[in-house]
């Protein structure tokens, strides 16, 4: 038995996410059935992060036990060949310890969320990134962001089904920063909440437009109430961009 790390990325929108689930199509599963077409095992594919519907990857990570133990390009061509035409790429693969774990094993995740800042709707960016169409102030958004950063209580931004033991993560990056009409929000953390970072850049476009404030921001993190927080932004404006080991 041989253990392989895969380093993924995927179009989220055809899927209801990363984890197999009985109403649609998803990553794992697809990626499992790819296995299984290239040579005949039946597996469990485990991810790193557990990528909503819509969410995009561009270097998500995941593990499989394969008995054949054949050499890492060969799994990654056999793969790539089985996956298509479905909007999955398996980038690298590598023979890993039997004691890694995609998921258990990671020290940090980072996160991109892209904002199209202009009037005039998407067409080529359609379903790649969330349209705002209100002049966003970057700077105040950003300094509002850095509020954030460190060790919380993150039940404001926390999805009322999060199935986390406990709210409180640390934040080790929410930088926000400008090119053209494009605003990335980027964040990274060793775990996050479901719906943290969604929930985080909808809280902090409402300071960019002006409708709130940056102490607005502080006071609901403060308030430890999901009420407390502005609109979760849409899931195709995210990205699982890495995962660090």
């Amino acid at each position: 038995m041989a253990r392989y790390k895969l380093t993924i990325e995927y179009d989220g929108t055809p899927f209801v996410g990363w984890q197999r689930q009985a109403n649609g199509p998803s990553v794992q599963a697809t990626i499992e059935a790819a296995v299984k077409a290239f040579c005949g095992e039946e597996v469990t594919v485990q991810g790193a992060g557990r990528t909503d519907a819509g969410v995009h990857a561009t270097g998500q990570v995941a593990h499989v036990d394969l008995a054949s133990a054949p050499a890492p390009d060969t799994v990654r061509d056999a793969l790539n060949a089985h996956l298509r035409p479905h909007p999955i790429a398996v980038l690298a693969v590598e023979r890993v310890a039997d004691d890694f774990d995609a998921r258990f094993s990671a020290r940090r995740r980072h996160y991109l969320y892209r904002i199209v800042n202009r009037r005039p709707d998407l067409a080529l960016e359609r379903h790649r990134a969330w349209r705002v169409p209100r002049r966003l102030d970057e700077e105040v958004m950003h300094k509002a962001a850095q509020i954030l950063v460190g060790r919380h209580d993150f039940s404001t931004f926390r999805a009322a089904e999060c199935q986390a033991k406990s709210p409180v993560k640390t934040l080790d990056r929410l930088d926000v920063a400008r090119d053209g009409d494009l605003i990335t929000v980027r964040a990274a953390a060793r775990s996050f909440l479901h719906h943290q970072v969604r929930s985080m850049v909808g809280s902090l476009v409402l300071v960019g437009e002006g409708r709130w404030s940056i102490g607005q921001i502080a006071a609901a993190l403060e308030a430890r109430d999901r009420t407390a927080c502005g609109p979760v932004a849409p899931a195709e404006g995210l990205y699982l961009t890495a995962v660090e080991y």
